[in-house]
């Protein structure tokens, strides 16, 4: 921990955009298992938020207009332990792209990759 003097950075919340929060959340639930901690509104949100584990992100609706621009997404780096076990749960509920596989990677870590519904990257990692 940091001194009252000194500033702790403690958590980070990544926000991602999406067309269609109602969708996203479907995808988040119950393809990758997280909760919903809030949502806007229930008929037509525009912002929500979901966590598993230690994991909290929030899903912001963005107009549709903004995704007429091609623009990059964000990409998201989530240390796992149990990566095998994730991998295999995410294989099952067919959320992986043709390319996705879990590998080795120089940097030493054993990662595998895909994007979600609206081409956010998520990166899921555990060091070697």
């Amino acid at each position: 921990m940091s001194s009252p003097n000194e500033a702790y950075l403690a958590q980070i919340t990544p926000i991602l955009p999406v067309k269609n929060v109602l969708n996203a959340l479907e995808f988040y639930i119950k393809k990758l298992k997280f909760k919903l901690v809030f949502i806007d509104e229930e008929r037509n949100p525009k912002y929500a938020g979901i966590r598993r584990n230690n994991i909290a992100l929030h899903l912001q609706w963005h107009d549709a207009s903004e995704w007429e621009i091609s623009k990059d997404r964000p990409m998201l780096r989530i240390q796992v332990q149990g990566i095998e076990a994730l991998y295999k749960e995410y294989q099952l509920m067919g959320v992986f792209h043709n390319h996705t596989s879990l590998e080795e990677k120089p940097w030493g870590t054993l990662e595998f990759a895909f994007y979600d519904p609206y081409k956010n990257g998520l990166i899921f990692y555990h060091p070697l």
